[in-house]
């Protein structure tokens, strides 16, 4: 029963809660000791969480799962794990995040208790309505974020906002085509609100919050608050990485032909994922690093001197 279960726990989508720490990185908090530990434990608690979603609807949803071309080899659906086990390994997790949202203060627990309403709310209604369902997607993500903050004592500035929502939407309109081309004619049985949908129009969608996402996050790195907070204007480096991230992700979703959507196929992706490891280096380095970028000029139009932390509380980008 444990591999099992296991697998519906869904450990491959924990990547999505690596959003709890944006705070923690970009309020300059990596050296306050107290607040990474803060930090891993809410990336904890919204594991446990998120797993147990998971479970949740794998419940709800077993008998559409069985007529899905993937989805009928979960262990639910597919009769490997029992539902009986299923409940009880939901009661365990969501008592495990309590426990730890308790610990984590009032301000983390309510974020943690919003984000499980409103999974239950998609879950019941807002999965069948069109544009809402992707909306509350985008709002689960920055549900993640603000429980970073919360967590570590983090102001979230509107730059985090402004990057999370695009980013949030441009991966869940991504799925959504992935599910009407994977499912063809036969979408709608298994998912109604992809009745509304259609591949133009969800092309146009991803065409927006794609390019909301460069422009939000390019902004950011070369804004007046930005560069006093760091002390440079080297983060425009970046932008090139984040470019061919997202250029990957797309090339993934159009080019390759997998049954996996896009965001299970970026965690196996080598180029995306040294792509992704590089770009947190040169984050890391920039906004924590005195010296280490010092060859680098100061920035486009001259700018402040070398790269340095700013000190704890800060705002999120």
């Amino acid at each position: 029963m444990l591999a099992p279960l296991v697998r519906s726990l869904r450990p491959s989508q924990w990547a999505k809660n690596l959003f709890v720490l944006a705070p923690l990185v970009f309020g300059s908090r990596l050296g306050d000791a107290a607040a990474v530990t803060r930090a891993l434990l809410a990336l904890l608690a919204f594991c446990c969480a998120a797993s147990a979603v998971y479970l949740v609807n794998d419940l709800r949803d077993r008998e559409e799962d069985r007529l899905h071309p993937r989805k009928r080899l979960r262990p639910l659906a597919a009769g490997t794990l029992s539902v009986a086990a299923a409940v009880v390994a939901v009661l365990l997790l969501v008592a495990a995040a309590a426990a730890l949202a308790y610990g984590l203060g009032a301000g983390f627990a309510r974020v943690l208790a919003a984000y499980l309403l409103l999974n239950l709310f998609y879950t019941l209604w807002f999965k069948h309505m069109v544009i809402l369902d992707v909306m509350c997607i985008g709002l689960l993500f920055v549900l993640r974020v603000l429980a970073g903050a919360a967590a570590t004592s983090v102001q979230v500035s509107s730059w985090l906002f402004l990057c999370t929502i695009f980013l949030a939407l441009f991966l869940a309109f991504s799925k959504r085509r992935h599910e009407i081309t994977l499912l063809a004619d036969g979408a709608a049985g298994q998912r109604p609100v992809l009745d509304h949908y259609s591949p133009a129009f969800l092309d146009q969608m991803i065409n927006v919050v794609t390019a909301s996402s460069v422009v939000s996050y390019a902004l950011y790195a070369v804004a007046p608050e930005t560069v006093a907070k760091f002390h440079t204007q080297r983060l425009i480096y970046t932008i090139p990485l984040v470019l061919f991230g997202i250029f990957r992700y797309l090339y993934l979703m159009y080019q390759r032909e997998d049954q996996r959507n896009p965001t299970e196929a970026i965690l196996t992706d080598l180029p995306f994922l040294i792509n992704l490891a590089l770009w947190g280096l040169a984050v890391v380095c920039i906004v924590y690093g005195r010296g280490l970028l010092a060859w680098l000029p100061g920035g486009i139009g001259g700018g402040a001197g070398g790269a340095g932390g700013g000190g704890g509380g800060g705002a999120g980008p």
